[in-house]
């Protein structure tokens, strides 16, 4: 896929410290189908004062931010949305005129796969991970109407405040309570040194009603994996990445896609 660069263009771009391709296929497929002069590209940066900073001096339009930057990248911007500032977790850089807003669209859709699961809000749950999409997706548990859960979390300080936060408890490793609801919100799983790595154990998922892995990429990680073999209902990272890449788009063009576009795309932005 090709897309032609003119004088006004508009660039949109990612900062990751594991830059993937997805983002970068999802929305230079819409820039093109919809013929907008767009182009987006991703990078990843040791100097993320200096990064942030050339967002606004070379008049980026949109910058998408994800881990280790989410939480990071807050003081170099000029204002936060509400859906960022609640969380103080940013997914969404939006530049106007130079003015930098941070978004957190991540929160937004996992409320909407909550939802779209019909995952009952009395299920106990267990959340792995203490980061900026841990955040996204405890608050979205949180405001969900989910109040019984546990944040299983190896950096305790994270762990506990992200707990409190939500009002639920805190534990190292998984403690012996069932959890209905597991939800993986870490690398485990992803490609490379962890991509064999199960987040939660074969006793925890045949315990589980319901499996939620926030990797991306790949989709079927060996959690989503086990879950399926088990017969366990699962939400997959692969949905989280497509509508929380579909708000963006809005943010930085204005422009909404129909549900078909947004289904070719995703298909061709998941598949290499």
């Amino acid at each position: 896929m090709t897309l032609s660069i003119s004088k006004d263009t508009r660039l949109c771009m990612s900062l990751s410290g594991r830059p993937g391709n997805f983002g970068t296929r999802f929305q230079n497929y819409l820039y093109r189908e919809l013929q907008l002069d767009y182009l987006y590209k991703a990078f990843t940066t040791t100097d993320l004062p200096a990064a942030i900073g050339g967002i606004r001096a070379l008049g980026v339009r949109g910058c998408a931010v994800s881990m280790p930057f989410k939480e990071a990248c807050i003081e170099y911007l000029d204002a936060l949305h509400e859906s960022a500032a609640t969380l103080q977790s940013v997914n969404t850089i939006v530049a106007d005129d130079g003015h930098l807003t941070g978004y957190n669209t991540d929160y937004s859709a996992v409320v909407r796969l909550l939802k779209q699961h019909g995952v009952p809000e009395d299920s106990r749950y267990a959340l792995r991970g203490s980061g900026g999409m841990a955040k996204a997706v405890a608050c979205a548990l949180r405001d969900s109407g989910f109040s019984d859960g546990c944040i299983v979390a190896r950096n305790e300080p994270a762990g506990r405040a992200l707990a409190a936060q939500c009002g639920v408890g805190w534990c190292e490793t998984q403690d012996d309570q069932p959890a209905q609801l597991l939800v993986n919100v870490t690398p485990l799983g992803m490609r490379g040194a962890d991509a064999e790595q199960l987040a939660f154990d074969e006793r925890a998922v045949a315990a589980a009603h319901w499996v939620f892995d926030v990797v991306a990429v790949p989709v079927e990680t060996p959690l989503i994996r086990l879950a399926r073999a088990l017969g366990k209902p699962v939400i997959t990272g692969g949905e989280v990445i497509v509508l929380q890449a579909v708000e963006q788009f809005v943010l930085y063009t204005g422009v909404r896609p129909d549900a078909e576009l947004i289904e070719r795309a995703a298909r061709f932005a998941l598949t290499e």
